[in-house]
């Protein structure tokens, strides 16, 4: 049995944002991060669908984020089950920027023999040598969203069907 992909999940301009495109619900909360209380801004029916996701064992969810060492914070607030995280405390706290270390997780999960799903609003790479690393052999989604807009409805769309259809070709490959 195939194993759905990882998808490595960043917060900060992929749920929390300014202007969702997910219609006019827009909540906002607070959680509270390395003693500071942080304004979250976000669509409901974004974390519906993430949730849905997870639950479903469509995708596996893991934070990929500054938020890893509090995420139980945006569990709460998000009202999501437990997720992964794929950065330690330590990790963050040895680098001055997280791009390199969110790229590291990226790398991890590949080596793991996981397809991956991406979503960061910085650390996904622009097209070029990086980008074609992390999606040979169609083994990889990236996904960075506009960090004013977060990840748009029509980017879940991308993610689904990108397990589905991976997860389908697999099923089909004779044992």
């Amino acid at each position: 049995m195939s194993h759905p992909p990882v998808w490595l999940l960043d917060v900060d301009g992929v749920i929390n944002t300014r202007r969702p495109l997910w219609g006019p619900e827009l909540r906002r909360g607070v959680a509270r991060s390395q003693g500071v209380d942080w304004p979250i801004r976000w669509a409901p029916p974004l974390i519906t669908r993430i949730r849905r996701l997870a639950v479903a064992g469509v995708v596996e969810v893991r934070w990929c984020t500054t938020w890893c060492p509090d995420a139980d914070a945006l569990e709460r607030l998000f009202d999501l089950p437990p997720l992964g995280r794929a950065l330690t405390a330590a990790e963050l706290a040895a680098v001055e920027g997280t791009d390199a270390v969110k790229l590291a997780a990226a790398r991890r999960v590949l080596a793991e023999r996981r397809r991956l799903v991406w979503t960061d609003d910085t650390a996904v790479p622009a097209a070029g040598p990086l980008a074609d690393e992390l999606t040979a052999g169609g083994r990889g989604l990236l996904i960075r969203p506009h960090p004013r807009r977060g990840l748009r409805p029509s980017d879940l769309a991308r993610i689904e069907s990108f397990a589905h259809r991976r997860a389908a070709a697999t099923m089909r490959r004779p044992a």
